[in-house]
């Protein structure tokens, strides 16, 4: 679990990093290497979301986890109500202070109503599947296996095949059909994976296949089609997607770390994996800030970005940086009772 969150967490902000946005003045053989560095940091970003979602499937969805609405409402807002409010003033600061946005009262309800920054749409999505998860409980405590398989390929055919006809432009399909929220089926996928045995190997042939085959078709569509189609396949919910985090998750899976943390063979390692795990919520929230004060060179007075170092380096610089400012800032916060429950 430790280590499935660490790297999903990096995942994230190594996606945001790579989303810097930086536009060439000339493309030429070096911003086409740039280019396809970042195409291969966001298509392993990409995974970092999905592995947050099964994850969480993984631990509510399984049938003994059976308890009152009143219990199970109260447990998910301590987890994630006091820091919506805490790091949404936090960010409505940030709106104000860094970006010279204009705290409006339309503007604060549309931040309250969608999210004050692009990344809380992860909140609104989870409190999405917190009000199913009772009713999920239910269907994975009495659903058989070929059902339960069922389900999933009218999920995965849904997800996938009016972007794929929408894709080519000629035709459309109504979206309507084999509609099933998406972010659901990862849910229970989640659970219904813990049961899935495949070999390491199939599991690592497999997960290469699905990032490669993103990166490439990634390449392919930029090159022909282009527009607001180029990122096809990396959408969280395309086909090369979805096998890479599946594939991914099942190989996470499979690397056990002893209970007793005396036993286990690097417990420096084993510390910075709990100590991250514990905080994902949190610096899930918080690293944008970090991200982009590195970004703008707020904090030492020069700038970590695309422009100032080859996106090659510069990618996973930022991305290790911004995790362990994170960690700096937030442990010691973790200590203080109050600020615990705020920061999340």
């Amino acid at each position: 679990m430790d280590l499935i969150r660490t790297i999903a967490i990096v995942g994230v902000i190594l996606l945001h990093a790579a989303n810097e946005g930086i536009v060439p003045q000339v493309m030429n053989q070096a911003e086409i290497y740039r280019w396809w560095a970042v195409n291969i940091y966001q298509t392993l970003g990409r995974t970092g979301v999905p592995l947050f979602v099964m994850l969480t499937g993984a631990l509510l969805l399984q049938p003994f986890k059976a308890e009152p609405l009143s219990v199970f409402f109260k447990k998910r807002w301590a987890r994630i109500g006091l820091p919506f409010l805490f790091w949404g003033a936090i960010y409505f600061a940030w709106d104000y202070f860094a970006d010279n946005i204009a705290l409006t009262s339309s503007f604060i309800a549309q931040g309250i109503l969608s999210g004050p920054y692009y990344q809380f749409w992860y909140l609104y999505m989870l409190v999405g599947l917190y009000l199913f998860t009772p009713i999920l409980r239910v269907v994975v405590a009495h659903v058989n296996r070929e059902t339960f398989k069922y389900f999933l390929g009218v999920w995965f055919f849904g997800a996938i095949i009016s972007p794929v006809i929408g894709l080519f432009g000629a035709f459309h399909i109504d979206s309507n059909l084999l509609t099933i929220p998406l972010w659901v089926g990862y849910f229970l996928l989640g659970v219904f994976l813990l049961s899935v045995k495949l070999k390491r190997s199939t599991m690592l042939g497999l997960l290469a296949l699905g990032l490669v085959l993103t990166a490439v078709g990634t390449y392919a569509i930029a090159a022909t089609v282009g527009g607001p189609q180029t990122y096809f396949f990396q959408d969280y919910f395309s086909p090369t997607t979805i096998l890479s985090a599946v594939m991914l998750f099942l190989l996470l899976n499979t690397l056990k770390v002893p209970a007793n943390p005396t036993e286990a063979p690097h417990p420096k390692i084993n510390w910075l994996l709990r100590q991250i795990s514990k905080s994902t919520l949190t610096i899930f929230l918080f690293h944008v800030i970090v991200l982009e004060a590195l970004q703008r060179g707020y904090l030492w007075g020069f700038t970590i970005s695309g422009n100032t170092l080859n996106s090659i380096i510069e990618v996973p610089l930022i991305t290790l940086v911004t995790l362990f400012i994170c960690l700096g800032i937030i442990l010691p916060l973790q200590k203080v009772p109050v600020l615990k429950k705020l920061i999340g």
